[in-house]
């Protein structure tokens, strides 16, 4: 765990931040935005849950004046219960705000509007009827998921869009009991469905789902398929090599990153030489007495028995 005295590292780009968070939403999530953005939609945004801050990065690029940014997270705050506390332990002991932080302001100028604690302090923070996007990754636990979707509809505008994280994960049953719960008796409409989140509206999910099925049959890089199930038309995408949306690198980005200085081979590596044996004084003493002649011969046959230089 990153300690208040020890600098966590900054990222240089986007990809050097923790986190989950596929090439195929970034491009959802591009593309919703921006939807919205060219219809002229104004609203704000929201984030529960942001682990590192690598989806609250990109969702910040967003922002547009006059509008305000809310994310949720307990960091290390105290969980509300039990089974929070044991979720928070497990999965997210290395979160510190102070790690979310330095993330987000490598890539942004200012911090979002950051409410520590539990999803439950959101419909006291955010205003009713205030959002059009909002991204749901928190507690995977039912009973937390079930109340953060309740918060979402309450504060998302009539078209507003909801995006489910771990709704078909198979460690995250109780995001899907929720998520589905929600689909079949709360009046969520799914827009499309991605390898791991689900993205929905309590609006009229036709018009959007109509351009997202022009925009996919044009690309190459995206599988479909369209199901219709409980009176839903599904839409079903997965990744085909797709490649992420153009991002901004951080403001680290021309700093040298760290280099370690690589080990020269064993097999390259040259053998130190031998260490040189002055000759005893006594040799020394009877090469010099011998006659001329005589040393000679003797340094010649020396020189003959050495091996060649390689």
């Amino acid at each position: 765990m990153t300690t208040a005295h020890e600098a966590p590292p900054r990222p240089r780009r986007l990809d050097d931040v923790p986190g989950w968070f596929p090439v195929l939403d970034q491009v959802l999530f591009d593309w919703l935005l921006n939807r919205q953005e060219a219809a002229g939609v104004r609203g704000d945004l929201l984030e529960v849950g942001v682990y590192m801050g690598k989806s609250a990065i990109f969702l910040g690029r967003h922002l547009r004046e006059g509008e305000r940014y809310t994310v949720c997270d307990l960091f290390e705050g105290d969980a509300p219960d039990d089974a929070n506390r044991a979720e928070s332990t497990k999965s997210y002991s290395a979160l510190t705000r102070q790690v979310f932080e330095t993330n987000y302001l490598s890539f942004h100028d200012e911090l979002p509007r950051v409410v520590q604690g539990p999803s439950s302090l959101v419909p006291g923070e955010v205003e009713r009827d205030s959002c059009r996007f909002v991204h749901i990754d928190g507690s995977h636990l039912y009973e937390h998921v079930y109340d953060d979707i309740g918060a979402a509809r309450d504060v998302l505008l009539p078209d507003g869009i909801v995006v489910l994280d771990d709704f078909r994960s198979e460690h995250t049953p109780g995001v899907s009991v929720a998520v589905w719960e929600a689909v079949l008796s709360r009046g969520l409409r799914p827009i499309c469905l991605s390898t791991q989140k689900l993205y929905g509206t309590w609006g009229d999910p036709k018009p959007v789902q109509e351009e997202l099925l022009a925009m996919v049959r044009g690309r190459d890089d995206c599988g479909l398929s369209v199901q219709q199930a409980a009176g839903h038309r599904l839409v079903r995408l997965k990744s085909k090599g797709m490649k992420s949306p153009d991002f901004p690198p951080s403001r680290h980005a021309a700093e040298d990153p760290e280099r370690t200085v690589p080990k020269l081979a064993a097999s390259t590596a040259r053998r130190p030489a031998p260490p040189h044996k002055p000759r005893s004084r006594t040799r020394s003493l009877a090469v010099d007495l011998m006659p001329p002649l005589l040393t000679r011969t003797l340094r010649k046959a020396r020189a003959a028995r050495r091996p060649a230089a390689r």
